[in-house]
């Protein structure tokens, strides 16, 4: 395949803008800024026009012959040398409001199709007006993605490519239905792409090379590697860490799985990441009975809502499976990511609204100040926001009841069209885990204390429910959940009050 290198024409475009911002919203700019910057968007304009092709008639679509590489490599080229994100999204904005679907097209087929469905006519007759539907349907753009991926890099590009648009929208850089319909194209090609059937499971172990050890360090972005003495115990005995690497970038790690092989499901994260590493390299395989799944991390933003995490758990239990036959316990040890910032939310409103806390017991009350000294709700709100709270004994121990339960009622109540709120949660669910326990104090780390007030939960895994559980969860919304969780939510309705 070719390699993306910048063409003449391509160089020419980057002079026309290279170190020329665009507009911000709202400002006026001077005559000298203001050429500068239109002509850094005719050279946008001028782009676009050369390297989308047009979309040819439905019945020359197989005939026409596929556009000059260099114009894809013209636009990655331009692309690739913008600097400023508002730069990116202004190029990608005029992309997806420009080079979408034809409207007008659409309406002609979909009127073609509705007057066959009232005239009976043979299958055949129907059959190919619905494909010119579906032709009709695609976006030009799509054209453009598809002559790059075949590009040597190209299924790089556009995973950054979706990576810098899922920024521009959380930025407010670029907003609106065309920009969701073109992420949305997007992410359906990488869901095809990515598929199982094109991806190779790798294992890394300390005899891994050094540049692929220094990359499973640098992706961990669940529990944060300290040194190289812990990344040696992350990938060393009664440890496993495999990735996902896809056939266009061998060896590249997608998303990457870490995994403790212990005899009973871990309560708390301090006992995989932080435990001494075992004296001998050989391990006992007799002890071995529960496969932790303890940080999952995707490498690519430009991969996320794609497939990758549930299809990377099927295949290494599949191998953990192989290598020790008895292994018959499955769960993950997870973090709980917007705990915190939900129940300060929940204390702000409840104050607003009440002025008094509803969330706590009336001895719980009294038991937090007289430990505090001050109103409880303002109290809670105050030390929640920091990590110093668990200095104290007497605060860990009177705040373990309340925020077990609000924890539980978030993890298994607090919901999104129906779905667990809580994105972790969700993807565990939607795999067919059932919400297992909750734990307190099980990850003591600043991240940990700040981000859920210390707390954890395992999502078990009974691989003989999994498939009957991911289509209860996704078709009637039921989340299943053990004794523990449902006695801590019966006990929040109880006790608190939203």
């Amino acid at each position: 395949m070719p390699v993306l290198r910048p063409t003449v024409s391509a160089g020419r475009l980057l002079l026309l803008w290279l170190r020329l911002p665009l507009r911000p919203p709202g400002t006026r700019l001077s005559s000298g800024r203001a050429a500068a910057a239109g002509a850094l968007e005719r050279a946008m304009d001028e782009l676009l026009h050369r390297a989308v092709p047009a979309m040819p008639a439905y019945g020359l679509r197989e005939k026409t012959p596929a556009p000059a590489e260099n114009q894809c490599a013209d636009f990655v080229s331009f692309y690739g040398g913008l600097a400023e994100a508002a730069e990116r999204a202004e190029l990608l904005g005029r992309l997806a409001r420009g080079f979408g679907v034809d409207h007008g097209q659409v309406a002609e087929q979909s009127a073609a199709v509705l007057q066959l469905l009232q005239q009976p006519r043979e299958a055949a007759v129907l059959l190919q007006a619905e494909d010119r539907l579906r032709y009709a349907l695609e976006p030009r753009y799509r054209s453009l993605f598809h002559h790059i991926s075949k590009l040597d890099g190209g299924v790089r590009f556009l995973v950054q490519l979706r990576a810098d648009l899922l920024e521009a929208q959380a930025l407010k850089l670029m907003e609106g239905p065309h920009v969701r319909e073109m992420n949305g194209v997007l992410k359906s090609m990488f869901s095809e792409w990515f598929s199982s059937g094109f991806l190779n499971l790798e294992r890394v172990t300390w005899r891994s090379p050094c540049e692929m050890l220094q990359k499973i360090s640098e992706a961990e972005a669940v529990h944060p590697v300290k040194n190289w003495t812990d990344m040696k115990r992350r990938v060393g005995p009664y440890r496993r860490c495999y990735f996902f690497s896809h056939c266009s970038t061998p060896g590249e790690p997608l998303i990457i799985l870490h995994v403790a092989l212990t005899s009973e499901i871990s309560s708390s994260i301090q006992t995989i990441i932080v435990k001494e590493s075992p004296t001998s390299e050989t391990e006992e395989r007799d002890k071995i009975t529960t496969a932790v799944l303890y940080s999952l991390s995707l490498t690519q933003q430009g991969l996320q809502g794609v497939e990758l995490g549930a299809f990377l758990i099927k295949r290494v239990v599949k191998e953990l499976q192989k290598e020790f036959p008895h292994l018959g316990t499955f769960s993950s040890l997870s973090p709980i990511p917007g705990f915190t910032k939900w129940l300060l939310g929940l204390l702000k409103s409840k104050a607003k609204d009440h002025g008094r806390n509803e969330l706590l017991t009336d001895s719980e009350c009294k038991e937090i100040s007289k430990i505090t000294g001050g109103p409880v709700n303002e109290t809670l709100k105050t030390i929640l926001s920091s990590s110093e709270w668990v200095q104290s004994e007497q605060l860990v121990r009177a705040l373990q009841a309340p925020l077990m339960r609000l924890c539980a009622w978030y993890l298994y109540g607090e919901k999104h069209r129906g779905y667990a709120l809580n994105p972790v949660a969700n993807f565990h669910l939607q795999n067919g885990a059932v919400m297992w326990r909750i734990n307190w104090m099980a990850d003591v780390s600043l991240k940990g204390i700040t981000g859920s007030c210390g707390l954890m939960v395992n999502y078990r895994y009974f691989l003989e429910n999994t498939a009957t559980n991911r289509t209860t969860y996704l078709s009637s919304k039921s989340i299943k959940a053990s004794e523990q969780v449902l006695s801590l939510v019966a006990q929040f309705q109880k006790n608190s009050k939203l």
